[in-house]
């Protein structure tokens, strides 16, 4: 099945959905002591995503993730190691490998710097809805391009993440932009 890269307005029942899962993962993570945030474009208010929630879950702990993975497969979350990035455990939640996806999700160590820069990069598209426009229409833009690659799709955003991410890591720091 050739999966089409879709990126529709903002949606708020995205909060609701994030909500769900976050009521899903608690009870899993519980004795990891986790902090659940709610991440990416689906947290923004007014920016346009691919309607699949991000989590991020901080743990105490990211090793002990891995003795989880029978308990998020029974709960319908695809385990997928690192994924990646160094030090994360990443999930796919959704109805099967080659169907919709409803979230990813995203552990990391309390305290990791991947963490605090995916928290940075979503406070900063919250507090500035003109960044988040642009790169909303960019998504939009890339998604039209490239409705089957996700690699062109990616790889059209990395320039401008980059950059945001890189000014939100400094305001978050109290630094000059």
């Amino acid at each position: 099945m050739l999966r089409t890269i879709r990126v529709v307005p903002y949606d708020p029942s995205w909060q609701a959905a994030f909500a769900a899962e976050r009521e899903l993962l608690a009870p899993l993570f519980a004795d990891l002591d986790p902090v659940i945030h709610h991440i990416g474009s689906t947290a923004v208010p007014g920016l346009a995503a691919k309607p699949i929630i991000d989590v991020l879950i901080e743990v105490r702990e990211i090793a002990a993730v891995d003795r989880l993975d029978s308990a998020m497969r029974a709960a319908g979350y695809t385990p997928m190691g690192e994924y990646g990035i160094p030090g994360r455990r990443f999930f796919l939640h959704g109805p099967g490998p080659d169907e919709e996806r409803t979230a990813h999700v995203h552990v990391f160590a309390k305290g990791s710097p991947d963490a605090e820069r995916h928290l940075a990069f979503r406070d900063y598209l919250i507090a500035r809805p003109d960044e988040a426009k642009a790169y909303g229409a960019l998504k939009r833009e890339l998604a039209r391009r490239h409705p089957h690659d996700i690699e062109a799709y990616m790889a059209g955003k990395e320039a401008l993440i980059r950059e945001l991410q890189r000014r939100a890591l400094l305001r978050k720091r109290g630094a000059r932009e």
